[in-house]
């Protein structure tokens, strides 16, 4: 589509309206289009159609059929349409020709209509723009384990500018729930366990992706991550104060220092109450108290299932009103009960009118930011020809943070980087699948096996990156990801008997709803590996031979006393398309590894759930038998290197609660090669007036260091930092005694500094302070290290 004409746009009348008028405010726009409009216009402005871009680039191919009961494509347009969903990710389409399939449904769509406004176009883009032929990214845990919210916003503005290109204006990420039970299939889809974290580095992909032009999703507002059992959708067992103090302020964070255009809420029911029906959450927290102008669209078919599955809705007409009334704009993923229900509940007065102009205005007044109310619109920014996916840049950025993501958990004896004359076995039912590197939300897991159309993507395994630097490499599967045959191990065992050293790769296969170990509806009961995986560890153990044990995973599995014998363990996390080689270099030693842990890694398999933010009865005590003490806690994670950490101190001794200040540490690499140590700020609050976790994170650099290099790396900390929901569920900065704790670990403290809050006690609101900012100076003079 080379020279693309721009489309007519223009109302029927062919004569141009205020509404066009690109000099008006967006909100301005809006407010002069919606009386024009027909109830049945206002109302396809509020959902999606899910349609598949056509392989042939001819136009569409209406998938929407196999998805549910959507309308017929004709039906869908004649009034206007609002979203279209996933036409990429839905099966696959060369890049090219489905730019040109979109182009022409865009034009279809403006045709059809009285107001010829074009459709907005959304995609999932969790791990990467989810289409065939589109590079992979590593999976938010592995963005997690970087502490790098700087390449963090770098990925998503290549993942930003790829869906621009290919004429996408929203994405349906970044997950920021926060990590509450691993059992919970959708873990590998969090940052981590940390709202700091999962916050800092959310806002960061959110930057990326909005400063790309698409309109950033934050998921899934809120709770979602605290279902009982670790199972999908089930209800949530949360209070207040771990809604307020966990929960949520990731979601605070993303929308003031990222600028999220728009949330989903979440599928799950808090107290009995569906957040989908939710208006105390959807319109007074996030509308009246946050102040969000943008919109919030329902996850897939959650309005549905206020009827179906929550049952507090009778039909699909009162599902419909529930939704609108609580704060939903707009219903995906395609026609359902904001189609005719809608219409027949508001002609009938069940449901209030006013309600969809609300909603209605938020949706056109997005549209007019994004252009697509302007005359002379064009539905791709350049010719379809130049869409590409896959280069060469947006795969280096992958293995950069592939590499970063990567971390070593234990190394006794030295025994990575693996040694150049060592006869080496790679085992494991891992280390030879591709989709080992992948999470569920990557296009070849997510969409599922189209064998004809191949996985449209280079994808090395481990087996390939690590022969390609390891000579003679041999290799035995051992057994599956799943099931119980074990015909493998006597291969596998042999293979390591006769063996230098083993590199043994365990862990998951990214699915939905039960394709998979891990991944959206695949839960799991106990944090055992999958399958007879636990069993392959403990015999190839038992040869005696030095074992490496390499885990690709969307969880952390139970790493106690049963792998005590391995010599060193490294950890990945669904790494992406580049991850067999960002595996294969920090085990040789071609890069060292700097990832740390965004999740606690669990001794035992069971006395779950718990995370390192537990108050002090939540951690190993004299009144329970079970001790929940992690394997490998939040934070760890070794190096090649050595650092040496002195001169910590604090700016005062006293410190306002409306003030800030200063905690410092000085690092030195003393070893013979460069790195990156991650310097980190935990809170500990000693006594309070609820409950607190014994630490809690509030800070943290990354800092590169060559060898001999030194720097300062000076916190500036306000006081807000500290708050919680005290006593009478107001959120507040206490006075009295606290310590700020400069760590490599939630476990490891390196320094203690004692502090002393002063002043009355102060409450703060959704305007606080909510960052912790490091400045790194380096090289810094003599007597600071």
């Amino acid at each position: 589509m080379r020279g693309q004409e721009p489309i007519d746009t223009r109302s029927a009348s062919g004569e141009s309206e205020p509404w066009r008028d690109a000099r008006l405010t967006p909100a301005e726009r809006a407010d002069a289009l919606i009386p024009l409009m027909t109830l049945e216009e206002k109302i396809a402005q509020l959902v999606g159609v899910w349609v598949g871009a056509d392989a042939s680039g001819g136009g569409v191919a209406p998938h929407q059929t196999d998805m549910g009961a959507g309308p017929e494509w004709d039906d869908a347009i004649r009034q206007g349409l609002g979203q279209l969903t996933r036409p990429f990710g839905t099966a696959p389409v060369d890049p090219v020709a489905g730019a040109r399939s979109l182009a022409a449904s865009q034009a279809e769509i403006v045709r059809a209509s009285r107001f010829g406004i074009p459709a907005q176009v959304h995609e999932e883009c969790l791990t990467g723009f989810a289409a065939w032929r589109a590079t992979v990214y590593p999976a938010p845990l592995s963005w997690g384990a970087s502490f790098d919210p700087e390449l963090v916003e770098q990925v998503a503005a290549q993942i930003g500018r790829s869906m621009r290109r290919a004429g996408i204006h929203q994405g349906l990420a970044p997950v920021v729930d926060v990590t509450r039970d691993y059992r919970w299939g959708r873990t590998e889809e969090t940052i981590g366990e940390d709202p700091y974290l999962v916050g800092t580095l959310g806002a960061a992909y959110v930057r990326g992706l909005e400063g790309a032009g698409i309109v950033a999703t934050l998921k899934h507002f809120a709770g979602y991550s605290n279902s009982r059992g670790g199972r999908n959708l089930a209800p949530v067992a949360m209070g207040p104060r771990e809604l307020a103090d966990v929960l949520l302020p990731p979601f605070e964070m993303a929308l003031r220092l990222g600028g999220a255009r728009s949330v989903m809420n979440s599928y799950a029911e808090i107290d009995g109450m569906p957040v989908a029906a939710d208006e105390s959450i959807l319109t007074g927290l996030l509308r009246d108290e946050w102040g969000f102008e943008g919109t919030v669209v329902a996850d897939y078919f959650s309005v549905r299932f206020l009827e179906r599955l929550h049952k507090v809705a009778a039909d699909g007409g009162q599902a419909a009103g529930l939704a609108l009334k609580a704060g939903i704009d707009v219903e995906l993923p395609t026609v359902d009960t904001f189609g005719a229900p809608l219409v027949d509940a508001v002609k009938a007065g069940s449901v209030d009118e006013a309600l969809i102009d609300r909603a209605l205005r938020r949706v056109l007044v997005q549209k007019a930011e994004q252009g697509l109310l302007d005359e002379g619109w064009q539905p791709l920014p350049g010719p379809a020809e130049d869409v590409r996916l896959d280069d060469e840049e947006s795969r280096e950025l992958a293995l950069r943070l592939a590499r970063e993501a990567i971390v070593l958990l234990r190394n006794d004896d030295a025994a990575l980087p693996l040694n150049p004359a060592a006869k080496v076995a790679l085992i494991g039912p891992v280390a030879d699948d591709p989709m080992a590197m992948l999470g569920c939300y990557a296009f070849p897991n997510h969409v599922g096996p189209h064998p004809e159309q191949g996985l449209g993507l280079e994808l090395p395994t481990l087996r390939e990156s690590l022969a390609a630097l390891v000579p003679g490499l041999a290799h035995a599967r051992g057994c599956a990801i799943t099931g119980a045959d074990t015909g493998g191990f006597a291969e596998a065992v042999e293979l390591a008997a006769s063996s230098d050293v083993v590199v043994l790769a365990v862990g998951d296969r990214a699915g939905l709803f039960g394709r998979g170990t891990s991944g959206e509806g695949c839960d799991a009961t106990d944090l055992r590996l999958p399958g007879v995986q636990a069993d392959l560890v403990q015999a190839v153990l038992a040869t005696g031979t030095p074992v490496v044990l390499v885990l690709l995973a969307g969880r952390p599995y139970a790493l106690g006393d049963e792998v005590a014998a391995a010599k060193a363990v490294l950890y990945g996390f669904f790494p992406g398309q580049r991850g067999g080689q960002a595996l294969a270099e920090v085990l040789t030693g071609a890069v060292n590894p700097t990832g740390r842990l965004p999740v606690s890694v669990p001794r035992d398999a069971g006395g779950l759930p718990a995370t390192y933010l537990a108050p002090p009865l939540g951690r190993r005590s004299e009144v329970s038998s079970v001790d929940p003490t992690p394997a490998y806690p939040f934070g760890h994670g070794l190096s090649y290197t050595t650092y040496e950490w002195s001169d910590a101190s604090a700016g005062a001794a006293e410190w306002a609660v409306d003030g800030e200040v200063t905690a410092a540490v000085t690092v030195r690499n003393t070893g013979e090669r460069g790195g990156a140590e991650v310097v980190q700020l935990y809170l500990h609050d000693p006594v309070a007036q609820t409950t607190r976790p014994v630490v809690r994170l509030i800070g943290y650099a990354r800092v590169p260091l060559e060898p001999g290099e030194s720097a300062r790396v000076t916190f500036t900390v306000p006081a807000d930092v500290t708050s919680f929901t005290g006593a009478n569920g107001r959120r507040v900065v206490e006075p009295g005694d606290v310590e700020l704790r400069l760590g490599r670990s939630c476990a490891d403290a390196v320094a203690t500094l004692p502090l002393r809050l002063t002043g009355p006690e102060r409450e703060v609101g959704h305007g606080r302070h909510l960052l912790a900012p490091a400045h790194i100076d380096r090289n810094p003079p003599e007597g600071r290290g």
